[in-house]
């Protein structure tokens, strides 16, 4: 039987450390990776997508936030996503979990509680720990993550790129495209979002990455993965 595949996409040193010996303690000759940014973790799944987890960081530099999940769920969907996160914000919680993850672990979890949560996930199941309630507020669901889910992987990546502020040319020179390639995407992008110009567009993109970027209530300063 071939060995678990499980990529650890976090910019702490310490925490890496942590997780890694949390997978160690769960899979047996388990093969660990290491992504300490978001690019880095798109070189590592191109270049071996047969991966079996991914532990994610939604603060990582070139993340901004749940966008990058966005994308990665669209460029690598039979690859699970696991987010490992300081953020407990339910809001934060739910999104991530529309926008395709298999679940959501807080870093704040006890060592015997984040091994559980990769096991349940290896094993193909959902994870979600009890503290962390992802329902909507007053019953009604977000259509974000709804509108954000339509769009494709190559969209998903000129949204990102609209939302840190560059314009269609250096957004086509970062992808490799033509100019009206990126034009094409954009008019896309509008049309499954709803909205009327690409400023409009960008605000809710840089939602995603603000609700991330909030304090976190009740988030431990110190990783417990190795406690």
């Amino acid at each position: 039987m071939a060995a678990l595949r499980i990529v650890i996409a976090d910019d702490h040193p310490l925490f890496r450390d942590a997780l890694r010996l949390a997978v160690s303690q769960t899979v047996v000759d388990g093969e660990i990776a290491e992504a300490a940014s978001f690019d880095a973790l798109c070189e590592r799944l191109r270049a071996a997508p047969d991966v079996d987890l991914v532990l994610l960081d939604l603060n990582m530099p070139g993340m901004n936030g749940l966008s990058g999940l966005l994308y990665l769920r669209a460029e690598f969907a039979a690859v699970p996503i696991v987010v490992v996160s300081a953020n407990e914000n339910p809001r934060v919680v739910r999104h991530a979990l529309d926008l395709g993850a298999v679940g959501y672990i807080p870093k704040s979890a006890a060592a015997a509680e984040i091994r559980d949560a990769i096991g349940t996930l290896l094993a193909g199941g959902a994870w979600l720990p009890p503290a962390l309630d992802a329902r909507p507020a007053g019953g009604e669901a977000d259509a974000l993550p709804t509108l954000l889910n339509t769009l494709t992987p190559q969209q998903s990546r000129v949204l990102m790129l609209l939302s840190e502020g560059l314009a269609n040319k250096q957004i086509a020179h970062a992808m490799q495209v033509t100019e009206a390639t990126i034009k094409a995407h954009v008019s896309a992008i509008l049309h499954k979002l709803g909205v009327d110009n690409r400023t409009q567009a960008v605000i809710l993109a840089r939602q995603l990455a603000a609700e991330v970027s909030e304090p976190a209530p009740g988030s431990a300063a110190e990783p417990n993965a190795a406690r």
